[in-house]
């Protein structure tokens, strides 16, 4: 495992997961300020990771530290001060787009405490208008297209403030612009704000476009982890995906695409070379 001075996350020879499928020895670590993607195919332990790391699954072995602080020995309102987590289904509530995002305060009641302060509220305002869902603050949550319910999360898991952002494939049900919108509303936060990023996504170009650090997980291991242009190379994701690929730099950012080639032109090729 890379050694880090000060390192934000330090995940070192984690196992752990479910009676048929396992996490085996992983470890990375993350600085303040990393936009870090997990990768890997289906069932390659990306979700579990992210279950571990919230506590939600028991590992066996290893050891997961914040700010060099164990994980497990967080008090749980510490722990919801420091990580926030926005998944890929967002509930379909009635309660308004301002009492939703209000949510992200709860770690910071005080006991006996029933209604939000003055703070609260304006810290709630504050991140409803970054994610530019302000003006539907008295709407109810169910009324809002897909994409601004990713964006109300968004701004629920930054009313917490926290240390660490945990994104569980923010994009999979969004179309081109609604993704391109999220991603560089995270990437704005990581640069201006200084929050630290771990997110899962399948898309590996969008993987390679906003993230400076990717983890390649395969069969519950880690594969290969670093900057996108060490990670996606077309031997690697052959070996990783079970697939033809070509990787070629981006025109624009230098950063590499990964282009697919369908099984008949592959077939095609052998032809004409035949």
């Amino acid at each position: 495992m890379e050694e880090i001075k000060n390192p934000l996350l330090q995940i070192d020879a984690l196992c752990g997961g479910y009676k048929s499928f396992n996490l085996k020895q992983i470890g990375f670590t993350l600085e303040k300020g990393d936009f870090a993607c997990i990768i890997g195919p289906n069932g390659s332990g990306k979700s579990t990771l992210v279950k571990m790391l919230l506590g939600d699954l028991k590992r066996s072995s290893g050891k997961m530290l914040l700010e060099g602080k164990e994980l497990s020995a967080m008090p749980v309102r510490q722990k919801a001060q420091t990580i926030a987590v926005v998944t890929q289904h967002i509930e379909d509530t009635s309660m308004s787009v301002l009492e939703y995002v209000l949510l992200g305060r709860l770690p910071y009641r005080e006991l006996f405490q029933f209604f939000e302060k003055r703070e609260d509220v304006a810290k709630a305002e504050k991140y409803m208008e970054l994610t530019g869902i302000l003006k539907y603050r008295d709407q109810p949550l169910s009324s809002l297209s897909g994409g601004e319910r990713q964006l109300a999360a968004m701004a629920r898991a930054l009313t917490q403030e926290p240390k660490l952002l945990l994104l569980d494939e923010p994009t999979s049900q969004l179309d081109i612009c609604h993704q391109v919108q999220v991603l560089d509303l995270v990437r704005e936060l990581n640069c201006e704000l200084g929050l630290t990023v771990l997110m899962i996504i399948h898309d590996l170009n969008l993987a390679s476009s906003y993230c400076n650090k990717l983890l390649l997980l395969n069969g519950g291991k880690l594969h290969t982890q670093g900057a996108p242009d060490e990670v996606l190379q077309f031997s690697i994701i052959e070996e990783v995906y079970k697939t033809v690929v070509v990787t070629r730099p981006n025109p624009v950012t230098g950063r590499p695409t990964v282009f697919l080639v369908p099984r008949h032109q592959i077939e095609k090729l052998k032809k004409e070379r035949e």
